[in-house]
């Protein structure tokens, strides 16, 4: 079960998220869900279509069990397989 604590152990793909800080400007507040990923992407699907987004240097916004978690996508760009069911930081 995914929890504000365990997120970044876990799968990303079908939930929703949002861009809260980037490097990029123009990504801010661009949200959507995901669709896949990879070592260093999230493939979002958007209002605007299929958005493929690095996970560095973005902080990605989550909802889990009504609350709000932030992610440093610095941290969770490895890939899925290496990251799930992993200790983190």
């Amino acid at each position: 079960m995914i929890t504000v604590d365990n997120i970044s152990s876990h799968e990303f793909i079908g939930m929703h998220t949002e861009i809260i800080e980037s490097t990029n400007s123009q990504v801010i507040g661009l949200n959507g869900t995901i669709e896949n990923e990879t070592k260093s992407m999230f493939q979002l699907n958007t209002d605007k279509g299929i958005k493929n987004i690095s996970k560095s240097n973005n902080h990605w916004k989550f909802s889990v069990n009504n609350q709000t978690v932030i992610v440093n996508g610095d941290n969770i760009s490895k890939r899925p397989q290496d990251r799930i069911g992993g200790k983190h930081d």
